[in-house]
Parts: C-alpha cells; structure tokens; sequence
C-alpha cells in the first residue's frame, strides 16, 4: 500500500494478480505531427515495466488508453501505439479497433496467459468524455461492459489521474483494483512531498503558466508544505512587481498585456500571509538592439529573459541542500538557446545534490539531459496531476482506487 495525504492505494504487490485477465490503463497519449505520426513515444515507454510484470506472471493484458480530443488535431487511432509497444517490448501486440462491441468482446474472451492486447482509443466512446463520481461512471455502457470479461483492474495512468472519467475511476468500483508500477512511482513521488519527516522542502516555480502557480503557493503556504519557494520566469516578475520592485517599462508592459498585472494584490496577499516566496536577485535582460546584459532586479532595464549568475548560484545552493526539490516550469525563455543557462542549471543542481528531486512539466522535462539518471530524481509525467496535486485538489483516480482497492478478491 502507498499512503497519500490519508489514502491508502493498493500496489501491484497485494493485488498479485497471476494466470488472470488484468485491464490494464495506461495513458499513452502523444505528441504527433500533422500526419499523425508519433514524435515522442516516452509515455509509451513509461509503462513496459507494468505491462512486462504483469505478463511474466502469466497473465493476459488488456490495455485501455486515450488520444487525444474529439475535434482536436491530435485525436486519431491507437494503432501506431500498439505498433510502438510491440517493437519496444519485443512482444506480439494485437490491436482491436473496437472497444466495447462484439469484436472487442471476442477477442477479450479468448485471450490467453501472455496475451497482449491493445483496444482503440477510448474516447471513441461519448461516456469517456463525461466527468462523474465513481458510483455513477461504474453505471456506464463502457465499464458495464468490459468488467465482467477480466479479473482485475490496473491504473498505471497518473497523467490522466485527474480526470473522473469512466475508464480511470469507474472500474475500481466493481473490479479488484491497483495501482501499477509508474502510478506506484509517481504516487511515492507524492508521498515525499506531503511527508513531514522530509525537510527542508524547496519549490522552484517558473514557466508563463502564472494562474496555475499563484494557486500552487496559496496552497504551499496554507498547508507550510514549503520552507523555500524559488521562481523563476514570468511567476518571479509576478512577485518582483508584488514586493515594489520597479521592472521597468517594457517588462510592465509585458505583464500588462498578459493579464498578470491583475494578480499583483493576490501575490501581494500571499507574501502578506508569509509565504517564504524567492525573487531573482539579477536577470539576464535584452535590449530591442539586441544586446544581452546582466541586471539588478531592482534595476532592470532590458526585457528580461532568465535568471542572472547571482541568482543561479543562490538557487543551486538552496536546490541541493533540499531533503525534497520540487522544480516546475522554466526559469528563462527556454525556446531560445541563448536564454537556457538558468534552467540547465537548476536542473543540474537537482542532480547533483543529496535530496529527492520531482522533475515535472513538459518544458522543464525537455531541457534534462539526455542520459541523466539518478535515483533521487522523478521525472514526472503528470504535468496536469502533478499541477491538481500540489493546487490542493484531489486526484478522482487515485481517490477511487484507495475506495476499491482489493476487498473485491
């Protein structure tokens, strides 16, 4: 069991599911190109560890997942999915481009120990695409449906742990139920945030995304989840602006025009409140000639652009000396080169210090160094999870597997 703000979720260890058929969720959901071609397959790769563990224990496996939306670009088939997983794992996947009519049935009622099989993508089904309570999502067509065709129930989907859809908190209701290996991660990642016994907690909060963040530090600082909050980006001129530092003209334009300016007397309550929010010393500033210069926060000329040195240093040192680092978003305007330097470096201190590091958001995860790998960091999946998670609200999914769990068996 992994014990998360109160809720007890059963693992893959007192499921132990063997010689049965296991649903298995997973959310490979991908980027892909106008065609439709996959461009990263790293949420794919993220669950061959449950998928492998639950065939060598001879079961059969049949995956639900998701692509995309209804009327998004990116809402497209999952039969490039099953081809990807195939090759990586070095296993027969068979794709059913159905999910709960007669061929789909079919193919789950004969399935056999080893058997891996792949369903098409599950918002084909309007239910999916409905939030409700577990109660009511055990009601629908889709669960109704497949439940009684397998043993059990796996989520190992953590990216999509925030949604109270059918196939992520519906099963739990009426299926033994676990978590899988990746969800299990992702879930003792959690666990580490919200632990007592784990102190000094450093946040390092960046990125443009600043609604989003303002909420994350209300929370911090209402829970004291936080001894060091450190930011970065558009979050940091935020707090700058909230202290009574003057930006500068094009910077207050900038945050003007982006509605943030509005969120100065909400920033200004939250430090009020005694948040221990961090500000950039100095930022690394562009001039409209192009010139690229180091300047003092409190005296900022240019359009800032990432963090300066002084700053760096500081963050490294607070970055390493953590029992527990939490980084999300960039620090600078990471989609050029040339403004990387502050972000490449927080990231570099999160592996070279002693601490438990939680690495989440997508940007963020773009600039880890290919090959970096170390037990004391956690790559995150969940960008949206991770975001509910540390904003204070609950994650349905996990609610509902801590409900269902393995009294069924």
């Amino acid at each position: 069991m992994i014990n998360v703000e109160g809720l007890s979720v059963p693992t893959l260890d007192d499921l132990s599911p063997s010689g049965s058929k296991v649903m298995l969720r997973v959310d490979i959901n991908s980027p892909v190109d106008r065609s439709g071609k996959i461009l990263d397959d790293s949420r794919i790769r993220a669950h061959l560890g449950t998928i492998r563990e639950l065939l060598e224990s001879g079961n059969s496996v049949v995956m639900v997942s998701h692509q995309g939306r209804p009327g998004d670009d990116d809402f497209t088939s999952l039969r490039q999915h099953a081809e990807l997983i195939e090759r990586a794992l070095g296993v027969p996947v068979k794709f059913v481009d159905d999910v709960i009519g007669p061929y789909a049935r079919d193919v789950i009622r004969s399935m056999r120990g080893g058997d891996l099989v792949l369903l098409e993508n599950v918002r084909l089904m309007s239910e999916e695409l409905i939030e409700a309570p577990p109660e009511q999502q055990a009601k629908t067509f889709l669960v109704r449906t497949l439940a009684p065709l397998v043993n059990f129930y796996v989520n190992d989907a953590f990216a999509t742990a925030h949604r109270s859809q059918p196939s992520m908190v519906g099963f739990p209701v009426v299926l033994p139920s676990a978590a899988g290996r990746l969800m299990e991660k992702e879930l003792v990642a959690l666990s580490k945030l919200v632990s007592e016994a784990n102190s000094p907690k450093i946040f390092v909060l960046g990125g443009s995304k600043v609604n989003d963040t303002i909420k994350i530090i209300e929370n911090l600082s209402r829970k004291r989840m936080a001894d060091r909050i450190l930011t970065g980006g558009l979050v940091a001129e935020l707090f700058a602006v909230a202290k009574g530092l003057n930006l500068g003209k094009q910077n207050m334009q900038v945050l003007e025009n982006k509605g943030i300016l509005g969120l100065v007397p909400r920033a200004r309550k939250v430090l009020l409140s005694g948040a221990p929010v961090e500000i950039p010393m100095d930022f690394i500033t562009e001039t409209q000639n192009g010139k690229i210069s180091v300047e003092p926060a409190n005296n900022v000329n240019g359009v800032i652009k990432d963090i300066g040195e002084t700053t760096i240093s500081v963050y490294s040192s607070f970055i390493k000396e953590a029992s527990v680092a939490t980084l999300r978003g960039p620090m600078g305007v990471i989609e050029d080169e040339r403004f990387r330097a502050g972000t490449r470096a927080v990231i570099r201190a999160a592996y070279e210090g002693n601490g438990y590091t939680i690495i989440g958001g997508g940007h963020l995860i773009s600039l880890v160094e290919e090959g970096s790998k170390s037990d004391r960091v956690h790559v995150s999946t969940g960008g949206g999870a991770l975001l509910i998670f540390l904003s204070g609200d609950s994650l349905p999914a996990v609610e509902a597997l801590s409900m269902g769990g393995v009294k069924h068996g």
